[in-house]
């Protein structure tokens, strides 16, 4: 359990540097972008958004990678290291004195993620045994969704008070102490001395692999669509005080954390259903959400069932994933952020256009609502395609 509990102070970490930004949007805007914030806070904004872009791309090109380069390697000391190099980039994030340092800071800042997380993944998988991989993924990101409960919202207090990069000192901090957690507690974990990163980019030959990647790219761009412009939807749209934007950070975080441990139980019983379902629910959310976001009150009830919906949605698409993938373990679970993380540079990306053509603030959910439907399509022509996996018992 303390191995675990070690890990998931890692994804408490990721979790909090992935999403601290978001809260924090106009205050990173206001200090790195003064000249574009004093002509139009909206583009200010916009503009800020790419570094959330940024990081997720870093997530993209940095899980299959360095998944696949250290497959052969324990797995104890790999996670070692990657601990070690988030620290040192999110350290970096505070003392960058740019803009554009900032945003290479964030890049170098999520290559280690999609490793982290899905190489924790197998190691808690097969802590647990056989019959409880899906909990297993779910007991990994527990630590991130708990993160987007307590650390995001204090991050975001913080950031709003003290400076933007009080935010990230708290992070590097974090990820330091999981460093030493999973030096001293996570046991020696043998890696696959027979892999390579040449084998285990076959991976991508696997034509059921790349739907349920774009499934996790698409379907998921739903959720950072609206996540990514909490803040401005809560002052602007429902003219609320920015002290409350941390509050409905609490209430999504809360949502994403029932969603998750939920997410897990409906994936070990019948994966399709918690894929096919979750993406359904996710798209009447956020419509939802689009339709009633005046109203402070509205916004934070669909906020949590947007938490909740897309969490539970994690540990299923993961296991898909690792269920079509064969023997390529290591790199299918680390490829599974790179899907989201797509997903989330997609969500972003996408939801800043939508505010910068002036489409407005209320405009993100319904893109978000057009990428739950994307991805929805793609889980149906995945299961079809794979009649036998139809109710897969993980």
């Amino acid at each position: 359990m303390w191995a675990l509990l070690s890990l998931a102070i890692g994804s408490f970490g990721i979790g909090m540097t992935e999403f601290v930004v978001m809260g924090l949007l106009p205050n990173i805007a206001q200090d790195l972008l003064p000249a574009q914030w004093t002509a139009s806070p909206e583009d200010a904004i916009a503009q800020t958004g790419w570094l959330i872009t940024l990081y997720a791309l870093g997530v993209v090109v940095g899980a299959p990678t360095i998944a696949g380069s250290v497959a052969r390697f324990p797995r104890h000391r790999v996670m070692i290291g990657l601990a070690l190099a988030l620290t040192l980039f999110n350290a970096l994030t505070v003392l960058a004195p740019t803009f554009e340092l900032v945003a290479a800071s964030r890049f170098l800042a999520g290559l280690p993620h999609g490793a982290y997380f899905g190489i924790g993944a197998l190691v808690a998988a097969d802590v647990l045994g056989p019959g409880k991989r899906a909990k297993g993924v779910a007991f990994v990101l527990t630590g991130l969704t708990l993160a987007n409960v307590v650390g995001v919202p204090l991050g975001t207090f913080l950031g709003q008070q003290l400076g933007w990069r009080s935010a990230f000192v708290v992070v590097a901090g974090i990820f330091a102490a999981a460093t030493i957690a999973i030096a001293f507690f996570v046991p020696d974990h043998a890696g696959d001395p027979g892999r390579t990163l040449r084998e285990e980019l076959k991976v991508f030959r696997i034509g059921q692999v790349w739907l349920v990647l774009g499934i996790g790219a698409i379907g998921f761009g739903g959720f950072f669509a609206v996540y990514s412009y909490v803040a401005p939807l809560v002052t602007e749209v429902a003219g609320s005080p920015q002290w409350v934007v941390p509050i409905i950070l609490v209430i999504m975080g809360l949502g994403m954390t029932v969603g998750n441990l939920v997410g897990g139980h409906l994936a070990d019983v019948d994966l399709k259903r918690a894929i096919l379902g979750g993406l359904v629910a996710l798209a009447v959310v956020l419509a939802l959400l689009a339709v009633t976001v005046h109203a402070i009150w509205a916004l934070g009830f669909f906020v949590f069932a947007t938490g909740f919906v897309s969490a539970a949605l994690s540990p299923a698409i993961q296991t898909r994933l690792m269920d079509v993938a064969q023997d390529n373990q290591s790199i299918a679970a680390a490829l599974n952020h790179s899907a989201l993380n797509i997903g989330n540079s997609m969500g972003a990306f996408l939801g800043g256009v939508v505010i910068a053509i002036g489409w407005g603030f209320v405009a993100p959910p319904w893109v978000g609502v057009g990428l739950a439907l994307g991805g929805l399509v793609l889980a149906a022509v995945s299961f079809a395609r794979d009649p036998s996996k139809a109710r897969v018992a993980a």
